[in-house]
This record gives C-alpha cells, sequence and structure tokens, in this order.
C-alpha cells in the first residue's frame, strides 16, 4: 500500500520500502507470539512449569515487540496488517511448528530454529534499512538484543556441559527436537529417533 505520508526528514517513497521490510518484520513477531503460546499450553513432562512459565513471559515480550513494529509502521504512514489470514500469508518461517503435546526437550529443541529464524530476520532487516531510517534501525537492534536474550534462555537448556548445542548441525524443527530429546535420553539408542515412538504429535 503506497505510503500518504512520512516523518520530516524521510521522503514518502523510503518510508514505504521501510514499512515493507516492517510488515514481514510484524506477521515473524505475530506468528512466534502464537507459536510460544502453543508450547506454553502443549508442553510436557520433567520441567513443565519452569518452561510453561517461561512460554508466557517470553509470549508477552513478543507481543510487546509486534505493537511496537506495528505502531512504527503506521508512524511512517503504513497499515499495519496483524489480522491471521495477513500474517499467515506474510509468514518467513519455511515450515510450520512441527510439534503439538511434547515433552519439554522437543519443543526447546523445534524453537531453537524458530528463534533462529526470527533473530535472522531481524538482523538482515537491520541492514537493509542503515541508512534509510535510523529510527527504526535503532528499534530493530533494540528489539534484536531482547530476541537474542530470549534465544539464549532457550538455548541453556539444550546446551552440554562442553557448550554444545544439542540440536547443532540440525536443519529442521522436526530435527532439532529429536536431538535435542536425545540429548538427555541416555536409554534411547544411538540411532536417530522416532519422535511418534515418544508420544509426540506432529
Amino acid at each position: 500500500m503506497q505510503h500518504r505520508f512520512a516523518p520530516a526528514g524521510i521522503d514518502t517513497g523510503d518510508a514505504e520500502k521501510v514499512g515493507a521490510l516492517l510488515a514481514e518484520r510484524l506477521a515473524s513477531l505475530i506468528d512466534l507470539s502464537l507459536t510460544l503460546k502453543h508450547v506454553h499450553w502443549n508442553v510436557i513432562g520433567p520441567g513443565f512449569i519452569a518452561i510453561h512459565e517461561l512460554m508466557d513471559k517470553q509470549a508477552d515480550a513478543t507481543r510487546e515487540m509486534a505493537d511496537e513494529i506495528a505502531e512504527r509502521l503506521t508512524t511512517l504512514g503504513g497499515v499495519a496488517d496483524g489480522l491471521t489470514q495477513q500474517v499467515a500469508k506474510m509468514r518467513e518461517a519455511d515450515e510450520r511448528y512441527a510439534l503439538g503435546r511434547a515433552p519439554v526437550m522437543a519443543h526447546l529443541g523445534a524453537l531453537d530454529k524458530v528463534y533462529e529464524q526470527v533473530t535472522a530476520g531481524h538482523r538482515e532487516t537491520i541492514e537493509m534499512v542503515a541508512g534509510i531510517d535510523p529510527i527504526t534501525e535503532d528499534l530493530l537492534i533494540t528489539q534484536s538484543a531482547r530476541l537474542e536474550l530470549n534465544h539464549w534462555f532457550i538455548r541453556a537448556h539444550i546446551e552440554n556441559a562442553d557448550g554444545r548445542l544439542a540440536t547443532e548441525g540440525t536443519v529442521s524443527q522436526m530435527d532439532a527436537a529429536n536431538a535435542a530429546v536425545y540429548a538427555l535420553r541416555a536409554d534411547l539408542p544411538t540411532e536417530e529417533i522416532d519422535l511418534e515412538e515418544i508420544e509426540l504429535e506432529k
């Protein structure tokens, strides 16, 4: 949608370019907040209460970031598209969230991949807006620090004593979930684990 106005100091063409990038970040953050609530509702097993509560805190923080992005977008003269069908169309995730009712470690492994994509998207957008809109750049830098901190809270649970992540070398959410489950299940064989065998829901 063409911007009809922009703040002083930035022309409408640049505002429109930045707005299009912010629309993508908005969809990504809304998607992340919904994913975190999904995990909050569906995580099970040892460590449940800590992760159940952590997901609520992270969902709240992510919704706050989405609100900041939406308000910056509208300040630039754009429209903040936050309806479910709009988010579904614009979301950047390569795959839908892979797990339903599942153990703590499986969800944390999958979330590691979700956070990787969201934080990488923010960093890429920072580079794109640099030199065009320092206000948006500053907002995204601040949010990136918060996202990376929340990502660290996830990774701290799937890191071993040597500092290696259980999800190292994985690409998909399901592979990451498998790897994270195996990391704390010495009773499982060394071959790849089938999540269906431990009652995960795809």
